[in-house]
């Protein structure tokens, strides 16, 4: 009988060790299980969001490639036009370091992303409000794949002008591809994070339509299209510091201009007032669909 009290210890211990190992065991796949759903889920949600952005595509352009050819054709004559008018005039001899096409095309074509973004969001879920029926769609399929759409055509537009120009010798080679595409996504995801939450504001009331359109031409000098933030006296300067707009679109100038041009623009600071935005805009969107559903 003296033999098995010391091993009763050991048997516990033993015990204990199987059991932790089957919780463990049982907790990694139950892991991976959430992780493989989650994974399917993701899928599913990309799927909506692709198929989503193929039914905008008919609905904005059709079947007619003449409403695409135009964004397309719009920012280059405008670039020759006002070019051919700073050159007259001597209007661009501030820019002349940077070239009066190149400062007019990436403004232009920031302000064309900024305006359609924000323009876009109103009533954006009434106006698709049959979709919401589907099981698989939510709101925020609706307005990722919308804007996610506006990012990809503006900035092809912008390629499909800036390009050409470039290999004609029209205009110089971005010095940094990579600084101006992420000068782009931030535009865009600014650009969404304020869609988002008007979206959600504009399906509780109708008031905020009137308002958006006249605000957005009023705040035109705040997104820094019509000048670089170094050009500006200093109190100027500061003020549009503050502006995610005006971050975004001199960051997307710095992959395109010439590396000798000063440009100020902190993407921390856009992201960060981005996710703050979409932390505001999303509750209001759970809201807004009671909203659209009745």
């Amino acid at each position: 009988g003296g033999d098995t009290h010391p091993a009763q210890p050991h048997h516990r211990f033993c015990d204990l060790i199987a059991r932790c190992g089957r919780a463990g065991a049982q907790k990694v796949s139950s892991t991976i299980i959430r992780s493989a759903g989650f994974a399917r889920q993701l899928k599913v949600q990309w799927d909506v969001i692709a198929a989503l952005m193929i039914r905008e595509v008919n609905v904005k352009y059709g079947h007619s490639n003449l409403g695409f050819f135009w964004i397309i054709a719009e920012p280059m004559i405008l670039t020759f036009l006002v070019s051919v008018v700073w050159s007259v005039t001597s209007h661009g001899s501030s820019i002349s370091t940077i070239g009066v096409p190149l400062f007019i095309l990436t403004g232009y074509s920031g302000l064309v992303l900024w305006r359609h973004l924000v323009g876009r969001s109103l009533s954006i879920l009434r106006l698709r409000a049959e979709l919401l029926y589907h099981n698989n769609i939510k709101p925020i399929d609706i307005i990722v794949a919308t804007y996610f759409l506006e990012i990809v055509s503006v900035f092809t537009a912008f390629s499909c002008s800036y390009v050409p120009l470039v290999i004609v010798g029209f205009l110089p080679a971005p010095t940094d591809p990579l600084l101006l595409i992420g000068g782009w996504l931030m535009l865009g995801l600014f650009g969404m994070s304020v869609g988002i939450l008007l979206a959600a504001m504009s399906e509780m009331t109708d008031l905020l339509e009137k308002f958006v359109q006249p605000i957005i031409y009023v705040t035109l000098p705040l997104t820094g299209v019509f000048s670089l933030i170094e050009w500006m006296p200093p109190r100027a300067r500061q003020v549009l510091s503050y502006s995610p707009v005006a971050n975004a679109i001199e960051m997307f100038r710095a992959g395109a201009f010439p590396e000798d041009a000063v440009l100020h623009y902190d993407p921390l600071y856009v992201v960060k007032v981005s996710l703050i935005l979409v932390a505001i805009g999303i509750p209001l969107m759970v809201i807004a669909q009671k909203h659209v559903s009745h």
